[in-house]
């Protein structure tokens, strides 16, 4: 059994305040996922979502489970959620959308001393009591279709196996980052992209991650699942082309390229209140005009370079916020004018976003997807960033943002230079953004999903409203 790397985000602090904090989440979410989406269909089916973590424990994969359980569920379907056990919260609950929750424990986290963060991982591989509270998940649910993220697939596929004679489902699995093929997941050796998996590369890099005892099974365990979650998954989703292409999986029927997503909410008409946001979504203490930059504050996204460029813009530069996560390498030093944040709730990035006079996200690991690149152009806002991982299938080089090479502070600052000189340019890169996102709406990536979901189910899938159990029809009006 696996860990997390040592490097990995801190474990977010669980206490009978938890099970509060989800529906403080939810609540604030809920009316977003609704906004423009289609009407229930005369057809619908019945999906789980199999995901590591889930709110209340929150990072950039559980919103976007959750966001995509919501929006599925406003689009007519049956949804409901398997994820691995949290402390304080309720093994059981349905959300107000009528997306069921469903968390179970692991063997894995009856070992301790094995992960670096108390926040259990699922391993490369089937976990034995996984696969069983899983099978009792799916006879319970009964999904036409399974929708997996990353390593929990594994005992998905073990659970496929061994399913009762009837149950059928398809199974449908979503690469967030390159643990198809990688160990450590990012694709990345000593500070620059990977050439692949090999015994040589592998073994150094999972055992500087894990250590020397769970680092080598990691590695192997990657290597010996990937053949045989070739053969049993229906259909594989990646986020980004990067992901596809670092994963090795090959474009064909049963693959696609389907990207994270905003709700269609976010993407604010700028005009109005709309574009404003409540008074109590903006943080305090924001300046006027500022620069932002939004993620872990590490270097593998960029944030050392950020600053030598930002500090090379002149003393009327105005000020850089940095908000995230700090990490091991998190600079210590800052120039005059920057500043670090402590990690702040969505809304207040959200606000911020809408507030800033451009987005800097200047990362030089192979980004796989990330939603900081979309939410900064659904806010209206032009964004910086570097030609690495899926960035480039977001923005359009001087079309809706400006992308540099990846570690290049004078490019980097160049082009903040360039930003902050030319209004006029602002205001172009901004209206680009807000055209080339609604590519990225929780509509247009939910209905490509379904067409998945129809490839991928049992002929005999589906169900109408009408034959669905009351109080589930219910729940839908």
């Amino acid at each position: 059994m696996v860990g997390r790397p040592r490097a990995s985000h801190p474990c977010p602090r669980h206490s009978a305040a938890a099970a509060g904090l989800l529906t403080a989440w939810t609540a604030r979410h809920e009316n977003a996922s609704r906004g423009r989406l289609s009407p229930v269909r005369s057809t619908l089916m019945r999906i789980l979502l199999l995901a590591q973590f889930f709110p209340p424990d929150v990072g950039g994969e559980e919103r976007h489970v959750f966001n995509l359980a919501q929006t599925l569920a406003a689009r007519g379907h049956e949804v409901a959620v398997a994820t691995q056990r949290m402390a304080d919260v309720p093994d059981e609950e349905t959300l107000a959308s009528g997306v069921r929750v469903h968390r179970f424990a692991t063997a894995a986290m009856r070992l301790p001393g094995v992960y670096s963060t108390s926040r259990t991982h699922h391993p490369p591989l089937p976990d034995p009591r996984g696969v069983r509270e899983l099978s009792r998940i799916t006879r319970q649910e009964r999904p036409d279709v399974v929708h997996a993220h990353n390593w929990i697939v594994n005992s998905a596929v073990a659970l496929r196996r061994s399913s009762p004679a009837g149950l059928r489902f398809g199974l449908v699995l979503t690469l967030h980052d390159f643990s198809h093929v990688c160990a450590t997941k990012r694709l990345m050796r000593l500070g620059a992209a990977c050439a692949g998996p090999s015994v040589a590369r592998c073994l150094p890099c999972a055992t500087a991650s894990y250590g020397p005892a769970v680092g080598p099974l990691t590695a192997a365990a990657t290597a010996l699942m990937r053949p045989w979650k070739n053969r049993a998954i229906d259909h594989v989703v990646c986020v980004s082309n990067a992901v596809a292409s670092g994963n090795r999986i090959p474009r064909g029927p049963n693959t696609s390229v389907i990207p994270n997503f905003v709700l269609d909410d976010v993407v604010l008409s700028r005009t109005g209140d709309a574009a404003e946001g409540r008074a109590a979504d903006i943080p305090p203490g924001l300046p006027e005009e500022f620069l932002l930059f939004v993620g872990e504050l590490s270097r593998d996204k960029g944030v050392p370079a950020l600053l030598r460029a930002y500090e090379s813009l002149g003393r009327k530069r105005p000020p850089l916020l940095l908000v995230g996560r700090r990490m091991p390498d998190t600079p210590a030093h800052l120039p005059d004018g920057a500043q670090m944040c402590a990690e702040w709730p969505h809304h207040h990035v959200m606000a911020a976003f809408r507030r800033c006079l451009f987005a800097v996200l200047p990362s030089i690991c192979l980004d796989a997807c990330p939603t900081t690149v979309l939410e900064a152009m659904a806010s209206g806002r032009p964004v910086v960033a570097t030609t690495t991982g899926g960035i480039v299938d977001m923005i359009a080089d001087g079309e809706n943002g400006l992308l540099v090479p990846p570690g290049d502070e004078h490019e980097l600052a160049g082009a903040m230079a360039r930003l902050l000189q030319d209004a006029g340019l602002r205001s172009r890169l901004a209206a680009g953004a807000q055209e080339r996102v609604q590519r990225f709406t929780a509509s247009a990536v939910a209905e490509r999903l379904e067409g998945v979901y129809a490839r991928v189910a049992p002929r005999n899938s589906g169900t109408s409203p009408e034959n669905l159990p009351g109080e589930r029809r219910q729940a839908r009006r």
